[in-house]
């Protein structure tokens, strides 16, 4: 008798969902996190200004950059009114340098009142504005100056932000500045802010010194880790966090992106709901994404990720480390992008690959 080698036999068997939540604290984060899914974003580009420019910004890339920029506060209200209509619950506030219109940021927190701004963090945002506020880190203030060409940019950030429950500081790790992370990071733990990392990512055409390599996504892995492990309190960060957004393939190679740039579907999620306008209300389905004019085969942004990474539940429940890896994914996103939500404790300490992607 002839014997047939099934290779999908000798697989171990996917796991039922609720053998999955058997575990007490896995089914209490997953009845967490669960609470938010009806978010639904999209993105806005406040101002077509900055007070600093950086090296690598992917806001002065594409024809964005040359949108009008229009400062009428009731037409902004006109416009989140209609995103609230269409289904839209969270917005993301950039542009070059949102704070430079703090009027137009008030509107918005009036009518839609969940979101976050990406900031400079070099100009106080009033109190008033109750988003999520990520302040872009890019090294200690020596790095700051020579690749942002703003002098004291830490030490300014922390005065605006040390004991303001909106503020994240988000490190940006580029190839140059993986061995400043430690100092930066103990300087902001010192002032009692909360952190989280995120990874350079090559505007289109960029071929400069800040750009990745492998040798250099593996240290910031490590990097990033052991920082983790130093300050759980203060790092909004997990290992899987790490390894999805280090390795060598970009979050579209790893996990197909969900963003109308490399999705063509409009039937469901991220496909028909998102869009990204510029400072002039426009905004054009064919380059919409949540960073727009990255490279897209080098995107590690840590913005992509939220939702690139959370839209992928049903990869991630073939095993239970797995699992547990995406729920500290899913934790770690809303700890940075939702107001009130507290972090928890990670549930999975190994490093677990993305799934179907095999690590040489």
């Amino acid at each position: 008798m002839t014997t047939i080698n099934n290779k999908d036999s000798l697989e171990p068997a996917k796991p039922k969902f609720s053998e999955l939540l058997a575990q007490p604290e896995v089914k209490a984060r997953w009845e967490k996190v669960r609470k938010y899914f009806f978010l639904r974003e999209s993105t806005y580009d406040m101002s077509n200004r900055c007070n600093i420019r950086c090296d690598g910004c992917y806001y002065f890339e594409g024809d964005k950059q040359f949108a009008r920029e229009i400062n009428d506060a009731e037409a902004w209200r006109k416009l989140m009114q209609a995103e609230k209509a269409r289904g839209i619950t969270y917005v993301v506030l950039a542009g070059a340098e949102p704070s430079l219109v703090p009027e137009l940021l008030d509107v918005c927190y009036q009518e839609m009142p969940l979101g976050s701004i990406a900031t400079n963090g070099y100009r106080k945002i009033p109190e008033s504005v109750g988003y999520k506020l990520h302040i872009s880190v890019w090294g200690n203030d020596e790095t700051s100056l020579r690749i942002r060409k703003a002098k004291n940019l830490l030490k300014k950030q922390i005065e605006n932000y040390k004991n303001d429950p909106r503020a994240v500081f988000v490190y940006t790790f580029t190839r140059e500045n993986i061995n400043e992370a430690n100092d930066v990071a103990s300087e902001l733990v010192a002032n009692g802010c909360k952190l989280t990392f995120n990874v350079f990512s090559s505007p289109v055409g960029y071929t400069g010194h800040l750009r990745h390599d492998d040798e250099s996504l593996q240290r910031t892995e490590q990097m990033m880790i052991a920082l983790l492990n130093k300050y759980p309190q203060n790092i909004l960060f997990s290992v899987y966090n790490a390894v999805a957004h280090t390795h060598k393939k970009g979050l579209h190679d790893l996990y197909s992106c969900s963003y109308p740039r490399q999705n063509p579907s409009q039937d469901i999620g991220l496909g028909r709901s998102f869009r990204q306008y510029r400072t002039d209300l426009n905004w054009d389905r064919s380059v919409a994404c949540c960073v727009p004019d990255t490279d897209c085969v080098d995107c590690r942004h840590y913005a992509a990720g939220s939702a690139v990474v959370t839209a992928r539940l049903y990869r991630h429940v073939n095993n239970l480390a797995s699992f547990k890896s995406w729920l500290d994914y899913v934790d770690t996103y809303l700890a940075v992008w939702v107001m009130d939500y507290e972090k928890g404790e990670n549930l999975c300490a190994e490093q677990v690959a993305p799934p179907q992607v095999a690590v040489n």
